[in-house]
């Protein structure tokens, strides 16, 4: 089998720009691609003298047709080892799930972002620990817009929502921080979504895995000729988006070149496209968010401090999944319910013993993982409840880990302290309102009317009991 260093991946595509893109980027993560046109093709490539060597399959749907999952089964049934992915221009849930099903590792709808690429990759690389298995897959749910639409009661997160919704009616730029998978993209969405420029134009740009020119002419254009391959005019986001919002995802991947020209154009609210002799002035807000603490980049001379300086205004901090593990229970209810009314899907509830296994897990991929998984289960689990059996890869990882599963629940409410006896009444009441709280998505007349006491009542305990709902 290949080693790390020609790790080996057949592309099956009849496209060669694309497949110029793919290999390129595939090259970035170690892979050495073989391209073929056809599925005829593919079979013959895994079946000749290098097709021992093959670890990962991307098929783009488009050749194999109505096929395709066909295609995939029977890879599948042929060398179960080998990690398909599967390329779409659909974006129907019923294909991801035939994919899946079908033994589809991942599901990629077209334009592909190369970090998303990049990402489905990694999930697929052999050496790889089996944890990487669980890393996210292309989004199949909606993104959500809404702040009451985001769940979850832990203090830490309910004060950075508050946070954003504040920043969210203002007018400077804002940075959110925080681990991949814990809902950054999300949260600028939200904010862009509830302020007064929720009508203007946007425009969100991944910053990762763009090469330094290319993300430039993005963001702020170029003239005809203004470099080798400038065969064009190409106006900018800046410019495109101007009394707008720009979201830039993952800006602390941005070249310091880059850094330097927004800082610039941040502060004298002017673009100049590469190649022209003039700039435009422009109205621009921009939400930013970075997979690292800036600060701590700044200090350590890789991220610019005019332009950290610019774009914090307003610094918002996301927790990660695992400092806010008492709202697994109600985000995994929200993301059941949202993959139950998906096409294709029917609705799953969980079982103790599946939840003990999602709260034993450190969840390294976050919020975004754990939507992941659930989607998993729910493609495979034929089932009503999903148990413990329906996440087979979590089992594996956790092995034989005290998953908490002799304590006893009420709905995620633990009753038992480890040692047998029963915790204290207050903590068991506090627990039960977050849980409302969560369930109920922070509306917080739903809530005391659910547990049958008044407003006043319900705020007096949140007083009481320490708990900050930041709604």
């Amino acid at each position: 089998m290949a080693t790390e260093e020609t790790r080996v991946l057949l592309l099956i595509d009849d496209e060669p720009a694309q497949s110029r893109i793919v290999s390129t980027l595939a090259a970035r993560e170690g892979w050495r691609s073989l391209t073929v046109e056809s599925c005829e093709a593919a079979l013959e490539a895994l079946a000749g003298p290098e097709g021992h060597e093959i670890d990962a399959v991307l098929l783009d749907q488009r050749v194999a047709g109505d096929a395709a999952c066909d295609f995939i089964r029977g890879i599948k049934a042929e060398r179960a080892e080998i990690a398909v992915l599967m390329l779409t221009a659909s974006t129907s849930p019923l294909l991801a799930v035939e994919a899946m099903r079908a033994g589809a590792l991942d599901y990629l709808i077209k334009p592909v972002a190369p970090e998303r690429l990049l990402s489905a990759l990694r999930t697929a690389s052999r050496v790889q620990t089996p944890r990487d298995e669980l890393q996210p897959l292309a989004e199949k749910l909606p993104s959500v817009l809404e702040f009451d639409a985001m769940v979850g009661t832990d203090t830490h997160f309910r004060t950075a929502l508050a946070k954003a919704a504040t920043a969210a009616r203002g007018h400077g730029h804002v940075l959110v921080e925080g681990e991949s998978g814990t809902g950054k993209e999300m949260l600028l969405r939200a904010i862009q979504h509830a302020s007064t420029r929720s009508k203007a134009p946007v425009q969100l740009v991944n910053c990762a895995g763009v090469a330094m020119q290319t993300l430039e002419s993005l963001l702020f254009g170029h003239e005809k000729g203004a470099f080798a391959g400038a065969f064009n005019r190409q106006e900018g986001y800046f410019q495109q988006c101007d009394g707008g919002t720009i979201l830039l995802d993952e800006i602390d991947q941005v070249d310091p070149v880059i850094q330097d020209r927004l800082a610039d154009i941040l502060d004298t609210g002017i673009v100049r496209p590469t190649g022209a002799a003039h700039g435009f002035k422009i109205d621009i807000r921009v939400l930013a968010a970075s997979d690292m603490p800036l600060a701590n980049e700044v200090e350590e001379g890789r991220f610019s401090k005019a332009l950290y300086q610019q774009i914090s205004d307003t610094r918002i901090v996301l927790p990660p999944l695992r400092e806010r593990a008492g709202d697994i229970p109600a985000l995994t209810r929200y993301f059941l319910s949202k993959i139950g009314e998906l096409e294709g899907f029917s609705h799953h509830s969980i079982a103790d013993s599946g939840l003990s296994l999602l709260e034993a897990f450190d969840w390294p991929g976050n919020v975004r993982q754990l939507q992941t998984v659930l989607f998993r289960a729910c493609v495979h689990e034929q089932r009503e409840a999903l148990t413990a059996h329906s996440f087979p890869h979590l089992s594996e990882l956790l092995g034989d880990a005290d998953r908490g599963e002799s304590r006893a629940r009420g709905l995620g409410v633990l009753l038992y302290q480890n040692d047998g006896n029963l915790r204290p009444l207050e903590e068991i009441e506090a627990d039960i309102i977050r849980l409302a709280i969560g369930h109920y998505q922070g509306k917080m007349t739903e809530v005391a009317r659910r547990l049958g006491i008044g407003r006043s009542t319900l705020y007096r305990k949140l007083s009481d009991l320490g708990i900050d709902n930041a709604a």
